[in-house]
């Protein structure tokens, strides 16, 4: 079992955050009728450099859109990047491909839903796993970073490891988390903390830098 020490840190890495969108408008407003499950309200084959995702380049490590994928490089230890759409969703179920390119087989790669930045603090889900087998569903916000559902990110031999393909789905609908790996449910859990908020992709190191990571075939369902 593998102690999920790298998001203790998160709340002091903060130079990556993207500020949240206006809740809406005050007054009076009619809502929109909620799209039928499976419509697809945003996808990305990355070979659009303006699509919406960010550009970081910094001394600790990159993350951009690189010949057709999103790539991330993460230089330093214990770090993370994570790059987020500047669009609103409440419930959403995000799916994406995710393999490692090079460093070590201990790292992290997922999916965020519903991030918001609160007073600079980011606040958001993650559905994570690494490339030696392991994931974890989670939460972090002002009140610092934990995992939902379990103490210590838990191995599945349902994470295709080392530089293999895996594609993840996370879905965020409601109070319910449920994360799901080569079309397998690894985990669930129920929060009610963060109810909207951007999506993204996220990537880290643990205990050893040069991580190498990309995502291809991103998009967004109604759940």
């Amino acid at each position: 079992m593998k102690i999920f020490r790298f998001f203790l840190a998160i709340s002091f890495l903060l130079l990556l955050t993207s500020c949240a969108l206006s809740d809406g408008i005050s007054g009076s407003t009619v809502e929109p009728p909620v799209p039928a499950s499976g419509t697809v309200l945003f996808q990305d084959d990355f070979s659009d450099l303006t699509s919406g995702f960010k550009h970081y380049a910094m001394t600790e490590g990159i993350a951009d859109y690189d010949s057709g994928v999103y790539r991330f490089i993460v230089n330093a230890a214990p770090y993370h990047f994570w790059s987020t759409l500047e669009r609103q969703f409440t419930d959403t179920r995000v799916e994406v491909d995710v393999a490692k390119l090079g460093g070590p087989d201990s790292n992290l790669a997922g999916i965020v839903c519903r991030f918001r930045n609160v007073n600079g603090i980011p606040n958001f889900y993650f559905f994570a796993i690494s490339s030696d087998g392991y994931y974890a569903i989670g939460r972090t916000s002002n009140e610092g970073s934990i995992l939902l559902g379990q103490d210590q990110m838990a191995s599945s031999p349902n994470i295709n490891t080392g530089v293999n393909i895996n594609h993840l789905r996370a879905d965020c609908a409601g109070n319910r988390l449920t994360f799901y790996v080569n079309g397998f449910p690894v985990a669930q859990a129920t929060d009610s903390m963060l109810m909207s908020g951007q999506v993204g992709l996220l990537a880290g190191s643990i205990e050893e830098g040069g991580v190498d990571v990309i995502f291809d075939q991103f998009i967004v369902l109604q759940p």
